[in-house]
């Protein structure tokens, strides 16, 4: 395999007709190593339009997903930023190439360590993974410019929109299968929350999030 032409094919074909037009995240994807954050039973897969099975039960998400996401929420460089869900540390390396310090949490040990090994490779320095249930966030480090759900969830924990500063922003898939979508809320103030509705998707699960109870009758 080519695998500068699979990247530029990547980025081309699936990414940039998803409308990520941010040249800055363009070109980032052209830096920061997709294959190298993959595991290797998969390498074959790191350019391709899926979800890359990880540990644990755990998927990375579909590229043009990650830089959709990483797109709108316009992260600066002076900003602190949290993930949950660190995963293979794919998208905490390019948050970590955007921002100025990033947390990310992630709840398997084996997950922490590759995401850990695949950052320190990868020279990404601004990154810390913390081995912890990201659904109640990083009271610590909080407030945050911006969170990232790297996966769905059924709803959004008030908690983590509490660790958003006036002017920060969360990015989630939101929702039930067959149709979740990703939004956007931004903290306008310090009780109004304003969320955007960005596209439809479907994405694995986060866990330690809670789901909406079933009643029988």
């Amino acid at each position: 395999m080519n695998i500068e032409q699979a990247r530029f094919n990547m980025i081309e074909q699936q990414i940039r007709p998803w409308d990520v037009l941010d040249a800055g995240v363009l070109a980032l994807l052209a830096v920061v190593k997709r294959e190298d954050f993959v595991p290797a039973a998969y390498k074959g897969l790191a350019f391709t339009d899926t979800e890359v099975p990880l540990a644990g039960g755990q998927q990375m998400l579909a590229p043009r997903v990650e830089a959709r996401l990483l797109q709108e929420l316009k992260i600066a460089r002076h900003e602190k930023v949290l993930e949950v869900g660190t995963g293979s540390g794919f998208m905490a390396a390019l948050l970590g190439h955007r921002a100025q310090k990033v947390f990310s949490l992630e709840t398997q040990p084996e997950l922490v360590a590759l995401a850990n090994d695949n950052l320190k490779r990868a020279g990404v320095r601004n990154v810390t993974v913390l081995a912890q249930d990201g659904s109640q966030g990083l009271a610590g480090e909080a407030p945050f410019d911006a969170i990232l759900l790297s996966g769905s969830v059924s709803e959004v924990p008030a908690k983590l929109l509490n660790q958003l500063k006036v002017g920060g922003r969360l990015a989630a898939i939101v929702g039930e299968e067959p149709v979740m979508r990703a939004q956007l809320i931004t903290r306008v103030s310090e009780k109004e929350f304003r969320t955007t509705h960005l596209f439809d998707t479907v994405a694995p699960r986060l866990q330690g999030f809670a789901e909406p109870s079933s009643f029988k009758f």
